[in-house]
């Protein structure tokens, strides 16, 4: 009879950055979706298609007013399934300071073409976190 211990594929160390986001996926997310998108709340609600399954799916995110849109600080990259989900569509709902709005045109900029568009203060405080890439949104007129 052998006691060896089965064999186990070798599992890729998660990130702070890995852990902390999977934390504000299952945890945070949800008690952020209360009051995102509420006026007098710093948080914004973007509302997209899943690229698969069709089904609607909300997520709080930060949002910088500009002239003809948004900017959205994307602190965990471009591959979060929100981002991939809203290129995919082209479209999708932003709920922010109490106000919904259909956005479309989404395409991710980096930091010096976000930075000429945002206030100094969301520039400085995305700055601080080293947010390389951002999301910018238009607003559809139209809609």
């Amino acid at each position: 009879m052998s006691t060896k211990e089965p064999v186990r594929p070798a599992q890729k160390p998660r990130s702070v950055k890995d852990v902390v986001r999977q934390f504000n996926k299952h945890v945070l997310n949800p008690v952020m979706l209360v009051l995102a998108g509420r006026k007098h709340w710093y948080a914004s609600a973007i509302e997209h298609v899943g690229r698969r399954t069709g089904r609607r799916y909300t997520t709080p995110v930060v949002a910088g007013r500009v002239p003809d849109g948004f900017i959205v600080p994307l602190p965990y990259g471009t591959g979060v399934d929100w981002l991939r989900n809203v290129l995919k569509a082209g479209t999708a709902t932003l709920r922010s300071a109490g106000v919904t709005y259909v956005v479309t045109d989404p395409h991710v900029v980096d930091a010096d073409a976000a930075f000429t568009q945002v206030s100094p203060r969301y520039a400085q405080a995305w700055c601080r976190f080293g947010i390389t890439e951002y999301l910018k949104l238009t607003i559809d007129r139209e809609a």
